[in-house]
């Protein structure tokens, strides 16, 4: 039986989102792990991720799972991250003061520059809330997700991919930034599809049916 692995190294809402797995899985076993045979063997892999980079990255490192996501991307192993899970792909961020990232994805994670006294009041940091994801170019995870769909974030930091190319969708905040990215058999996204109702289960869904090429 196909087995999907959900990353838990401390730092993800992982119950909502195993749930969520759960309910388009059809036949899929979902298992959120640590172990890092169990992922390594896993058909599909899901890293989310909360809180501060810092301390994502040195969670991985300590766990030894920072290998572990080179080695399945490597293996070609269809990969979601979520939220942090997708910043942490990138090669640095400028939370925590700077933090190296995996630099899986070269570019770079910055924090939105929103000054209250130019921006609308209503730009506020962090972007919390529902807002319209612009899908930029075909691939298998937006099959029947409607352009400019609401999905639902939470983040003060976005990612800026050195190579516009990994662009998969964008979102206006005020300026448009990256909201979702790929690259080979790895798919990421700024928002919470497990909490992004159905637009958000879509997306889930095509990642379980996905092979991990686009």
């Amino acid at each position: 039986m196909r087995r999907v692995a959900v990353i838990d190294y401390g730092m993800g809402n992982l119950r909502s989102v195993s749930k969520a797995l759960e309910a388009v899985a059809g036949d899929l076993t979902i298992e959120v792990t640590s172990d890092a045979a169990r992922i390594q063997t896993a058909s599909h892999v899901v890293f989310p991720g909360v809180g501060a980079i810092r301390d994502c990255v040195a969670e991985l490192k300590r766990l030894q799972l920072d290998n572990v996501i080179r080695n399945i991307i490597n293996n070609g192993t269809p990969v979601l991250g979520i939220c942090l899970g997708m910043q942490a792909l990138l090669s640095y961020s400028e939370e925590n003061n700077g933090t190296e990232g995996l630099n899986i994805i070269e570019g770079k994670v910055r924090h939105f520059n929103i000054n209250p006294t130019v921006n609308d009041a209503h730009f506020k940091v962090p972007h919390i809330g529902w807002n319209q994801v612009h899908q930029t170019s075909a691939h298998p995870l937006w099959h029947n997700i409607e352009q400019d769909s609401r999905f639902y974030f939470v983040h003060s930091y976005f990612v800026d991919p050195e190579n516009a190319d990994v662009t998969a969708a964008t979102t206006a905040y005020p300026d448009d930034f990256t909201s979702a990215i790929h690259k080979n058999n790895v798919f990421a996204v700024q928002f919470h599809p497990e909490k992004s109702q159905h637009a958000g289960l879509q997306l889930l869904e095509n990642f379980l049916k996905w092979d991990g090429k686009s």
